[in-house]
């Protein structure tokens, strides 16, 4: 249980630090916001791909990974704008 913890916010920083670098310029939101946008950018991507039934076979998931992080950079954006913050 607490790894699975620990795996999502590694995993959640990941995706979320791909979507930052994916938009130009400066966002202006903290490394938590980074990590839980990252969070739940792969936990939709998760549900996608199952439903239209990718497998991995092993190694890293990278179509999850590419697809997390432009589903964060949209959330990224969507954040900024929600928050009035400069994305």
């Amino acid at each position: 249980m607490i790894g699975t913890i620990i795996g999502a916010i590694i995993v959640g920083a990941i995706i979320g630090a791909l979507g930052r670098l994916i938009l130009p310029g400066k966002q202006n939101i903290s490394i938590v916001v980074t990590i839980l946008i990252g969070i739940v950018a792969n936990v939709i991507v998760t549900l996608v791909v199952r439903q239209i039934g990718y497998a991995n076979n092993g190694g890293i998931a990278w179509i999850p990974l590419i697809l997390g992080a432009i589903v964060a950079a949209i959330l990224i954006v969507v954040y900024g704008r929600v928050t009035s913050k400069s994305v």
